[in-house]
């Protein structure tokens, strides 16, 4: 048996790059909503209505980020599953 230690090495460092970008892009759909519901509070405790869109532009950024990871995660999924 001869193993293609190179490919191997390939696949591994592949795998392991996009692992990062999903967390990455996910830890910034967290952050989205974090900022939001920040900016939210700090609207209700000082009596003001929260300012026009309402954090609405981060909000479609959360979702935007999640939607590339289930994305990635589909993507992961039917090259295991196959046909």
């Amino acid at each position: 048996m001869h193993i293609k230690w190179t490919a191997l090495a390939q696949t591994a460092g592949f795998s392991f790059g996009i692992t990062v970008a999903v967390v990455a892009v996910f830890a910034l759909g967290i952050l989205a909503l974090s900022r939001r519901e920040a900016s939210l509070s700090a609207a209700r405790e000082g009596g003001n209505t929260p300012a026009a869109g309402g954090g609405t532009l981060a909000l479609a950024g959360a979702y935007a980020c999640f939607a590339v990871c289930a994305a990635a995660v589909g993507y992961g999924l039917t090259l295991i599953a196959g046909h």
